[in-house]
């Protein structure tokens, strides 16, 4: 089990509710709207948060569909994962896309809408080379494993 990580959080919607995790040992904390709006078959929108958050260097924050949204309703998030850099001080937005051929989606305030999940990254420094090592895959593409 790894340490806690501590982010400072700042509120800037009186809707804003403050980030928890549904249960114990869950990798992504929920997000929730303080917008009100409908999203129309096919339709992307930017839903609000209403908070900001310090994400140390060394740390993202990565924006990803919540699962049960998206079984039941086609709602995703149209750059998952949406990456929070550590340097982002801003509102926590999440763009979410509504796949869905025939039925909006009603997003009240509080609703949760995507989760995030806190993560460390490594920092690389680049060596231009003539020739890289072989793998078993070496160029293979797209499928070029199969699928059985």
């Amino acid at each position: 089990m790894s340490e806690n990580l501590n982010l400072n959080l700042k509120i800037c919607n009186e809707h804003a509710k403050c980030p928890k995790y549904a249960y114990v040992g869950d990798a992504g904390f929920d997000l929730c709207s303080v917008d009100e709006t409908e999203l129309a078959p096919g339709e992307r929108q930017m839903i609000h948060c209403g908070f900001s958050i310090a994400i140390p260097e060394g740390y993202c924050g990565l924006v990803i569909p919540r699962s049960g949204l998206a079984a039941k309703h086609g709602i995703t998030v149209v750059n998952a994962p949406g990456l929070i850099d550590s340097g982002y001080r801003g509102e926590i937005c999440v763009i979410l896309l509504n796949t869905d051929k025939s039925k909006s989606l009603k997003i009240n305030i509080g609703d949760r809408i995507a989760q995030m999940v806190i993560s460390p990254y490594a920092k690389v420094d680049f060596s231009i080379v003539d020739e890289l090592d072989n793998t078993d895959r070496a160029e293979g593409r797209l499928g070029s494993s199969g699928i059985k």
